[in-house]
Protein backbone atom coordinates (compact mmCIF):
# COMPACT_ATOMS: atom_id res chain seq x y z
CA UNK A 1 0.00 0.00 0.00
CA UNK A 2 1.32 3.44 -0.93
CA UNK A 3 0.36 6.67 -0.03
CA UNK A 4 0.00 9.51 -2.82
CA UNK A 5 -0.38 13.14 -2.47
CA UNK A 6 -1.40 13.19 0.96
CA UNK A 7 -4.27 10.16 -0.20
CA UNK A 8 -4.17 6.62 1.85
CA UNK A 9 -5.75 3.54 0.96
CA UNK A 10 -8.48 2.71 3.45
CA UNK A 11 -8.79 -1.36 3.85
CA UNK A 12 -12.02 -2.81 5.35
CA UNK A 13 -11.58 -5.53 8.31
CA UNK A 14 -10.55 -9.12 6.99
CA UNK A 15 -9.09 -7.64 3.01
CA UNK A 16 -6.31 -9.02 1.58
CA UNK A 17 -3.66 -7.41 -0.59
CA UNK A 18 -1.71 -10.76 -1.68
CA UNK A 19 2.08 -9.89 -1.86
CA UNK A 20 3.32 -7.50 -5.10
CA UNK A 21 -0.15 -6.14 -5.26
CA UNK A 22 -0.03 -2.30 -5.22
CA UNK A 23 -2.96 -0.41 -3.80
CA UNK A 24 -2.33 3.49 -4.18
CA UNK A 25 -3.51 6.40 -3.35
CA UNK A 26 -7.66 7.42 -2.50
CA UNK A 27 -9.01 3.74 -2.26
CA UNK A 28 -11.07 2.33 -0.07
CA UNK A 29 -11.80 -1.53 0.33
CA UNK A 30 -14.60 -3.05 1.79
CA UNK A 31 -14.98 -5.94 4.06
CA UNK A 32 -13.46 -9.57 3.18
CA UNK A 33 -12.17 -8.14 -0.39
CA UNK A 34 -9.10 -9.02 -1.84
CA UNK A 35 -6.43 -8.03 -4.22
CA UNK A 36 -4.76 -11.08 -5.57
CA UNK A 37 -0.73 -11.22 -6.47
CA UNK A 38 0.79 -8.36 -9.31
CA UNK A 39 -2.68 -6.41 -9.54
CA UNK A 40 -2.31 -2.42 -9.49
CA UNK A 41 -5.54 -0.77 -7.98
CA UNK A 42 -3.99 3.43 -8.41
CA UNK A 43 -6.00 5.93 -7.11
CA UNK A 44 -4.09 8.56 -8.03
CA UNK A 45 -6.11 11.68 -9.86
CA UNK A 46 -9.66 10.40 -8.93
CA UNK A 47 -11.15 7.58 -6.21
CA UNK A 48 -11.80 3.73 -6.47
CA UNK A 49 -14.19 2.31 -4.63
CA UNK A 50 -14.44 -1.54 -4.09
CA UNK A 51 -17.11 -2.80 -2.25
CA UNK A 52 -17.41 -5.95 0.32
CA UNK A 53 -16.42 -9.49 -0.98
CA UNK A 54 -15.22 -8.51 -4.00
CA UNK A 55 -12.09 -10.43 -5.44
CA UNK A 56 -9.43 -8.63 -7.78
CA UNK A 57 -7.81 -11.47 -9.25
CA UNK A 58 -3.81 -11.97 -10.37
CA UNK A 59 -2.93 -8.94 -12.84
CA UNK A 60 -5.38 -6.28 -12.80
CA UNK A 61 -5.03 -2.94 -13.43
CA UNK A 62 -7.36 -0.24 -11.62
CA UNK A 63 -7.36 3.05 -12.28
CA UNK A 64 -9.07 6.45 -12.82
CA UNK A 65 -9.26 9.65 -14.61
CA UNK A 66 -9.49 12.82 -13.13
CA UNK A 67 -12.86 13.04 -14.49
CA UNK A 68 -14.38 9.15 -14.44
CA UNK A 69 -13.44 7.28 -11.10
CA UNK A 70 -13.77 3.72 -10.37
CA UNK A 71 -16.32 1.75 -8.05
CA UNK A 72 -16.69 -1.55 -8.24
CA UNK A 73 -19.79 -2.89 -6.08
CA UNK A 74 -20.41 -5.88 -3.18
CA UNK A 75 -19.45 -9.45 -4.37
CA UNK A 76 -17.75 -9.03 -7.75
CA UNK A 77 -15.41 -11.31 -9.57
CA UNK A 78 -12.83 -9.03 -11.17
CA UNK A 79 -11.00 -12.17 -13.98
CA UNK A 80 -6.93 -12.17 -14.01
CA UNK A 81 -6.01 -9.56 -16.35
CA UNK A 82 -8.09 -7.64 -16.41
CA UNK A 83 -8.20 -3.46 -16.47
CA UNK A 84 -11.40 -1.14 -15.25
CA UNK A 85 -10.47 1.59 -15.95
CA UNK A 86 -13.12 4.56 -14.84
CA UNK A 87 -15.94 2.78 -14.81
CA UNK A 88 -18.97 1.50 -12.65
CA UNK A 89 -19.41 -2.13 -11.81
CA UNK A 90 -22.52 -2.67 -9.98
CA UNK A 91 -23.22 -5.53 -7.41
CA UNK A 92 -22.94 -9.54 -8.20
CA UNK A 93 -20.60 -9.32 -11.43
CA UNK A 94 -18.55 -11.36 -13.14
CA UNK A 95 -15.68 -9.65 -15.48
CA UNK A 96 -14.34 -12.35 -17.41
CA UNK A 97 -10.40 -12.95 -17.52
CA UNK A 98 -8.66 -10.45 -19.77
CA UNK A 99 -11.51 -7.90 -20.22
CA UNK A 100 -11.40 -4.32 -20.65
CA UNK A 101 -13.83 -2.02 -19.20
CA UNK A 102 -13.14 1.57 -20.48
CA UNK A 103 -14.14 5.07 -19.29
CA UNK A 104 -17.55 6.17 -18.45
CA UNK A 105 -18.91 2.70 -18.56
CA UNK A 106 -21.58 2.00 -16.08
CA UNK A 107 -22.35 -2.54 -15.74
CA UNK A 108 -25.46 -2.74 -13.63
CA UNK A 109 -26.01 -5.57 -11.07
CA UNK A 110 -25.98 -9.47 -12.18
CA UNK A 111 -24.28 -8.87 -15.03
CA UNK A 112 -21.30 -10.86 -17.11
CA UNK A 113 -18.80 -9.32 -19.32
CA UNK A 114 -17.33 -12.09 -21.28
CA UNK A 115 -13.50 -12.43 -21.12
CA UNK A 116 -11.55 -11.15 -23.88
CA UNK A 117 -14.06 -8.18 -24.19
CA UNK A 118 -13.45 -5.03 -25.17
CA UNK A 119 -16.52 -2.49 -23.82
CA UNK A 120 -15.88 0.90 -25.19
CA UNK A 121 -16.19 4.33 -23.47
CA UNK A 122 -19.41 5.62 -21.78
CA UNK A 123 -21.66 2.72 -22.33
CA UNK A 124 -24.61 1.74 -20.10
CA UNK A 125 -25.96 -1.91 -19.48
CA UNK A 126 -28.88 -2.79 -17.74
CA UNK A 127 -28.89 -5.17 -14.81
CA UNK A 128 -28.81 -8.73 -15.93
CA UNK A 129 -26.81 -8.40 -19.23
CA UNK A 130 -24.06 -10.75 -20.90
CA UNK A 131 -21.68 -8.21 -22.09
CA UNK A 132 -19.33 -9.51 -25.08
CA UNK A 133 -17.52 -9.39 -27.58
CA UNK A 134 -14.64 -6.43 -29.29
CA UNK A 135 -16.84 -3.86 -29.04
CA UNK A 136 -18.77 -5.36 -26.93
CA UNK A 137 -23.03 -5.52 -26.99
CA UNK A 138 -25.62 -6.55 -24.72
CA UNK A 139 -26.40 -10.13 -26.14
CA UNK A 140 -28.94 -11.19 -24.07
CA UNK A 141 -30.72 -11.44 -20.78
CA UNK A 142 -27.78 -13.29 -18.10
CA UNK A 143 -29.95 -16.67 -16.82
CA UNK A 144 -30.79 -16.92 -12.72
CA UNK A 145 -27.92 -20.04 -12.71
CA UNK A 146 -25.53 -17.55 -14.17
CA UNK A 147 -26.16 -15.03 -11.57
CA UNK A 148 -26.24 -17.92 -9.08
CA UNK A 149 -22.93 -18.82 -10.36
CA UNK A 150 -21.51 -15.26 -10.14
CA UNK A 151 -22.33 -15.44 -6.08
CA UNK A 152 -20.29 -19.02 -5.71
CA UNK A 153 -17.89 -17.41 -7.84
CA UNK A 154 -17.34 -14.60 -5.39
CA UNK A 155 -17.90 -16.74 -2.24
CA UNK A 156 -15.58 -19.08 -3.54
CA UNK A 157 -12.76 -16.39 -3.48
CA UNK A 158 -13.61 -15.34 -0.02
CA UNK A 159 -12.58 -18.84 1.02
CA UNK A 160 -9.03 -18.49 -1.45
CA UNK A 161 -8.61 -15.31 0.57
CA UNK A 162 -8.66 -16.74 3.86
CA UNK A 163 -6.34 -19.67 2.89
CA UNK A 164 -3.64 -17.25 1.23
CA UNK A 165 -4.01 -15.36 4.66
CA UNK A 166 -3.28 -18.21 6.37
CA UNK A 167 -0.12 -19.33 4.35
CA UNK A 168 1.24 -15.87 4.35
CA UNK A 169 0.75 -15.91 8.30
CA UNK A 170 1.75 -19.83 8.78
CA UNK A 171 5.37 -18.69 9.05
CA UNK A 172 6.08 -20.71 6.23
CA UNK A 173 8.56 -19.43 3.94
CA UNK A 174 9.62 -21.72 0.38
CA UNK A 175 12.73 -19.30 -0.28
CA UNK A 176 13.99 -20.39 2.79
CA UNK A 177 13.70 -24.31 2.24
CA UNK A 178 10.74 -24.35 4.22
CA UNK A 179 7.94 -26.94 2.74
CA UNK A 180 5.67 -27.10 5.58
CA UNK A 181 1.95 -28.19 3.71
CA UNK A 182 3.65 -29.52 0.62
CA UNK A 183 3.21 -32.80 -0.26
Amino acid sequence: MMRYQGKIPRLGEGVFVAPGARVIGAVRIGRDSSVFYNSVVRGDVNEITIGRRTNIQDNCTLHVTSSHRLTVGDGVTVGHNVVLHGCTVGNNVLVGMGAVVLDGVVIEDDSIVAAGSLVPPGKHYPAGSLIMGSPATAVRAVREEEKEQNRSAATHYLTTKENHLAELFSGADLNRGDRRGSG
